[in-house]
């Protein structure tokens, strides 16, 4: 399971971005320090099939579930996690495997049973407290950028700064790239300060008109959106929001995302 969990080649690729820490203790001075590769097959685990940190077993020689979760902090405050969406998405991009001629964006709720930060009462779900993941994906649903807010939240009030959170992509010869040349939405995202925003970015737009338009006429291009929001709903963690804290919540979703790329690297770069 340990090797399915983080095989060679990703934790290859995650190791180098990692911070460096003081040595181990020697045997008389404490406890050694659970190795990084060891930890992170643990939060792994948590994220995969949403297990408590105080349940996660000792025999599958992870350490203990609050080893994990002190890791998974501190690697998301250095920066660890967007620093390694950003890197293989650098390798898809290196590859022409990032497909800028259309980008989708949306969002899907959760259920926040236990609140928290970002967490607010779903409109959609008798009021209980949910959670809002807020998706941008190229063509092909690779996922972009993401972004969390509270269910109550109006979609429309998250798409500049989710877009602003797209990071340049790097991997290409020239200035790094972020903007996919047109832009598909649904009716959730019909206002003028969107499309104006889209306009001063020199992005084209297809975004569904309220009262007018029936968003399935966006299905042949919106749909990749959707998946994409699905497979990430399959790493059970995401799928119902327990922990409190966003920076936590966040750090989960964006190494979901990360193992998402992951993916389409083993799938179109080798």
């Amino acid at each position: 399971m340990a090797v399915e969990l983080l095989p060679d080649a990703l934790w290859a690729e995650i190791e180098p971005l990692l911070p460096e820490h003081d040595p181990s203790p020697s045997i008389d001075g404490g406890r050694p320090r659970i190795p990084d590769r060891v930890a992170l097959k643990g939060i792994i685990f948590v994220l995969t099939y949403s297990i408590p940190w105080n349940k996660l077993p000792k025999d599958l020689g992870f350490g203990s579930g609050r080893t994990c979760l002190r890791r998974l902090q501190e690697w998301q405050e250095a920066g660890v996690w967007a620093a390694l969406h950003q890197k293989l998405l650098a390798h898809l991009n290196q590859a022409d495997q990032i497909d800028w001629s259309r980008a989708a964006v949306d969002a899907g709720s959760v259920p926040s049973p236990l609140g928290g930060e970002d967490t607010g009462p779903n409109p959609t779900d008798r009021g209980k407290l949910g959670t809002k993941h807020h998706l941008l994906v190229d063509r092909n649903g690779l996922p972009l950028a993401v972004a969390l807010s509270a269910a109550n939240t109006h979609d429309s009030q998250v798409f500049i700064p989710l877009l602003d959170g797209a990071r340049a992509i790097a991997g290409k010869r020239g200035r790094p790239r972020w903007r996919p040349h047109k832009l598909h939405a649904d009716k959730g995202y019909d206002f003028r300060f969107c499309r104006d925003y889209l306009r001063r970015q020199g992005i084209l737009h297809r975004i569904a008109r309220r009262g007018i338009e029936s968003k399935e006429r966006l299905g042949r291009h919106r749909w990749v959106v959707e998946r994409t929001i699905s497979w990430l709903h399959r790493f059970r963690r995401l799928r119902i929001r327990y922990d409190k804290r966003s920076a936590i919540h966040l750090a989960f979703l964006l190494l979901a995302c990360s193992i998402i790329a992951w993916r389409f690297v083993q799938r179109f770069c080798h």
